[in-house]
């Protein structure tokens, strides 16, 4: 059975569930898997035209023995995940052109790719609690999870959509004040379940991560509140994702040359394609698309990941806020992991060393806000991925070209960054090869920023899915958070003692939280 570990070492060895329910390792490292699997000898052939759902149960089983989760019991939680998206065919491909097609992850209840690995995930807490407490007699304290997420934007109403109602949970999501657009701000705020709690933050995403990260390491807190993650820290999000990179390589013709171009933020999306691309999914370069705020586009030129671009006298510090918002982040948690599987090719396949290395990356970066990998690293990294960087104006004139094409396509902003890259790469690519651009989220979550690059568009009519009509007025419930990290712990413990003072939370809670009227 494969055990997992934390990227800055340690003997700790977790299972699946553990690593699952765990999140972030309490010395601040990322869970990773010791091996990864073997894919079957025929698996062109024996899954290609298989369902999203039949796909990821053949995918997850190579992770997930039989022994951590039943076979049946698997299918039953992965075909109730995608149960709840519109598509038939879940994250389905659209042709552009001959060399270029947009695999759209969108189709999911908060219609953002974020919910490819969160209903899922949200299903998992669901089962191994339900699992944990099925012999617990009346009376006796059960297990329970306090789920505790920061973001940009998306990442928010997945896992809230994931998790809400379930017993045994309760979701404490973090977002910038001002730093999400309005959909995407309503979207969560308008769940009123009582396991639900939006704070609204003063700062960036930045410090949001950088609280969460904080309560997880802290021993105390995080063992009398028993703290989930469903930030992309946590494995299974990471795994569930690898499935729509091979879903989208079997959809075209066979042996095609494949090329996956990400628009990125938080590295999850592009690092599940790393992990397809290590399991065996023939694929060229990865290519990462930032915004504004490229520090990985940087590393990728220079080597050094570092907050303030050192080769510009005029940069300043801090997140520069752009029309991606989602992608506003100026460290990218799951960049650790990656940069650990390049520390260990780097000391020859040593895991240790590669831990020790990693590690020391990660507290130079801490304290001094850069850090430089070298050349070596640098040239494993340039073997498997480029990296370009997209700014607000060329983004804008993406949408425009993308909508102004034959048959015109709206593109969300973020997609977009992705699709200007396409653009620059597609002149010099090889006639038999194929990009593909992985889109991350409906156009009408970000209505200002597509409206204003389509003016005449009837955004209203012509966008906006019924499911997201009137959802600005809908009533809200949200806590407005000053304090940084204080003032979360405090909401968090606030809300543990109504749990354990109440048998029925939801009215008692309500009580407490502010109600926002919608503007």
């Amino acid at each position: 059975m494969t055990k997992y570990f934390s990227t800055r070492g340690g003997s700790e060895r977790l299972t699946f569930e553990q690593a699952v329910l765990t999140g972030l390792a309490p010395n601040g490292g990322l869970y990773i898997p010791e091996t990864l699997p073997t894919l079957p000898a025929d698996w062109e052939t024996s899954w290609r035209g298989l369902s999203f759902s039949d796909l990821s149960y053949n995918i997850l089983s190579l992770f997930i023995p039989p022994s951590e989760i039943p076979s049946s019991d698997l299918k039953s939680l992965i075909d109730a995940s995608y149960s709840t998206f519109r598509h038939p065919q879940t994250t389905p491909l659209h042709k552009i052109s001959e060399q270029e097609y947009i695999l759209e992850l969108f189709h999911g209840p908060t219609f953002a790719f974020k919910d490819v690995a969160l209903q899922f995930l949200g299903n998992l807490f669901e089962f191994f609690l339900k699992r944990r407490n099925q012999d617990k007699k009346e009376g006796e304290e059960r297990e329970a999870i306090t789920i505790v997420g920061a973001t940009s934007g998306d990442t928010g109403s997945a896992a809230i959509y994931g998790v809400r109602g379930k017993a045994d949970i309760s979701i404490f999501m973090l977002f910038p004040t001002g730093r999400v657009s309005a959909i995407q701000e309503a979207q969560m705020t308008s769940i009123l379940d009582s396991n639900v709690h939006c704070l609204s933050v003063e700062g960036t995403f930045d410090d949001c991560q950088d609280t969460v990260k904080s309560l997880f390491s802290d021993p105390l807190f995080n063992s009398t509140h028993r703290l989930g993650a469903v930030n992309s820290i946590n494995w299974a999000r990471i795994l569930a994702q690898i499935v729509y990179y091979f879903h989208a390589y079997l959809a075209l013709p066979p042996s095609s040359k494949v090329q996956f171009v990400v628009p990125t933020g938080n590295f999850g999306d592009i690092l599940a394609g790393y992990y397809a691309k290590q399991l065996g999914l023939p694929c060229e370069k990865l290519v990462v698309a930032t915004n504004a705020n490229d520090i990985l586009a940087r590393f990728w030129k220079t080597g050094r990941y570092e907050k303030v671009d050192s080769d510009d006298a005029e940069a300043v510090a801090g997140v520069k806020e752009t029309i991606t918002p989602a992608m506003d982040i100026l460290v990218s948690s799951n960049f650790e992991r990656l940069l650990w599987y390049f520390a260990a090719e780097a000391n020859g396949g040593d895991g240790v060393k590669a831990s020790e290395t990693l590690k020391g990356w990660m507290d130079k970066l801490k304290t001094d806000g850069k850090v430089d990998v070298g050349s070596q690293v640098l040239e494993l990294a340039r073997r498997d991925f480029l990296a370009q960087r997209v700014g607000d104006e060329e983004t804008t004139k993406t949408i425009q070209t993308y909508y102004s094409k034959p048959t015109p396509y709206v593109s969300d902003p973020h997609t977009a960054v992705g699709l200007a890259v396409t653009q620059s790469l597609l002149p010099s690519l090889p006639s038999s090869n194929i990009i593909i651009t992985l889109s991350t989220a409906h156009p009408a979550k970000f209505n200002d920023a597509v409206q204003s690059a389509l003016p005449s568009l009837d955004f209203e009519k012509d966008v906006t899915p019924k499911e997201l009509r009137g959802i600005e007025q809908r009533e809200r419930r949200v806590e407005l958070v000053s304090g940084g990290e204080k003032g979360v712990r405090q909401i968090v413990e606030r809300v543990a003692r109504e749990l354990k003072g109440h048998k029925d939370l939801g009215a008692e809670v309500a009580s407490e939280v502010p109600v926002v009227a919608a503007a």
